[in-house]
């Protein structure tokens, strides 16, 4: 089939590489946003332009010049992977066989924009992604295929993306665009019962509180970890806590955000159920400790907030 990959950043890029160097499909076209000015070029961007793949950067998508320049390549789908724009209905209907989009979640679990952050906050031991048909609301449409992943108990955001859900997404959508290709794509329409959405994952929601459970605390690290960063304050600086593991110990005393102990490898931190070992942070002045716990700024007795 002919096919327009519709995407951003890495995600994108490694799905377009997959449809160009594995696949008889031909790609007749690829959109991304605009070029921000100081930011790195995408990399889809990149690639598009190394294979000379008619290339369009737009935010709208209801031009109709968009449209009637995207018909003159006759594509029969779109994959949409990678995408931050709401992309209406005049534009997804020029495809014959229709748009697809990839959705790093089981829908219609953690509908929204940080869909991984969000099951390990919650404590989920499992997650997962969906190619599904886009309509007019929020990841509601009918799906096509779901792939689940485990989200072990030291897994972090970078971890469950990267490593789980990054490669497996990309071969899902080639996956899809071949059933759709065989006629043997199902439409599975969404259980609307067991539908959740969450927001952005904000620095307002980062921040640790340490009055919940070290295992919240720790689900809190792990969900934010590289993006956006769980974070507390101590003596009025913030640090945002990156490389982190969580020792039970219900006989634990101190007041929780407690520093109980140093060395040069981390601070243990007490927390409710626990103790809070931390060997990456940063300051939010952009110092890195990594393994290499200032003790002239970290102090047993000095307690997070």
């Amino acid at each position: 089939m002919k096919v327009i990959i519709l995407g951003n950043q890495k995600f994108g890029a490694s799905v377009l590489q997959k449809f160009c160097e594995e696949t008889n499909h031909e790609v007749v076209a690829v959109l991304c946003e605009p070029d921000i000015i100081g930011k790195p070029i995408d990399p889809i961007k990149q690639y598009a332009k190394s294979l000379n793949i008619p290339l369009f950067q737009t935010k709208n998508y209801k031009s109709q010049k968009l449209h009637d320049q995207i018909k003159l390549a006759k594509p029969d789908l779109c994959v949409m992977a990678y995408v931050v724009s709401f992309i209406p209905k005049e534009f997804r209907n020029i495809f014959k066989k229709g748009t697809i989009c990839f959705h790093p979640s089981l829908l219609p679990l953690h509908r929204g924009p940080s869909a991984i952050n969000w099951p390990i906050i919650n404590g989920s031991k499992e997650t997962g992604l969906t190619i599904f048909f886009p309509n007019d609301y929020l990841d509601k449409g009918d799906i096509i295929l779901q792939k689940k992943v485990k989200i072990n108990p030291n897994d972090t955001l970078g971890d469950v993306y990267f490593a789980k859900i990054f490669p497996l997404g990309v071969k899902a959508c080639v996956e899809a665009v071949d059933l759709i290709g065989s006629g043997n794509a199902p439409r599975i329409i969404q259980d609307e019962s067991k539908a959740t959405y969450e927001t952005w994952c904000k620095k307002s929601d980062s921040k640790i509180n340490w009055s919940k459970s070290g295992q919240e605390i720790y689900n809190l690290i792990r969900g934010c970890n590289p993006q956006p960063g769980a974070w507390a304050k101590i003596e009025g600086n913030e640090y945002i806590f990156y490389d982190t593991c969580f020792e039970v110990n219900e006989s634990q005393k101190y007041l929780p955000g407690k520093i109980i102990s140093i060395n040069k490898d981390e601070i243990a931190i007490a927390v409710n159920g626990g103790i809070l070992k931390v060997s990456r942070m940063k300051s939010n002045q952009g110092k890195l400790y990594v393994k290499e716990m200032d003790t002239n700024v970290f102090k047993i007795g000095n307690t997070f907030t």
